[in-house]
């Protein structure tokens, strides 16, 4: 693995498990997109006092070459689950990237307004 780890734990207990996965997820997306550079992972369990089950947050950080993608909205009651679907999203958005980046995505040109027309009289 070239990029940085950081993996944090937030309100929970150490999980060898967990890390492991982790460092999995994260070496996928580097065969995928071999220019990250640092990649962060929070996994917490907010402070919610309405909910009786746990519901876990991942957060992800991964930095790029020109920018960063964040990935900050999958709560689930297994952290593995909402780990799963925050590396999902962060490779959807990595494959918007990598086409950006290759010149995969088409930049339209603005739109004229009408007056801007010309038109052809004889």
């Amino acid at each position: 693995m070239s990029s940085q780890i950081q993996i944090t734990l937030r309100d929970m207990p150490h999980s060898e498990p967990l890390e492991a996965r982790i460092r999995q997820k994260v070496a996928k997306l580097e065969r995928f997109c071999p220019g990250i550079v640092s990649c962060r992972i929070l996994a917490e369990i907010p402070h919610h006092h309405e909910h009786q089950g746990r519901q876990y947050a991942v957060r992800l950080g991964v930095t790029v070459p020109g920018g960063e993608i964040v990935v900050n909205r999958d709560h689930n009651e297994d952290v593995f689950i909402a780990l799963r679907d925050a590396f999902r999203a962060v490779r959807r958005q990595l494959e918007d990237y990598a086409r950006r980046s290759r010149g995969g995505v088409k930049l339209h040109r603005p739109r004229r307004r009408a007056s801007e027309h010309r038109t052809v009289n004889d």
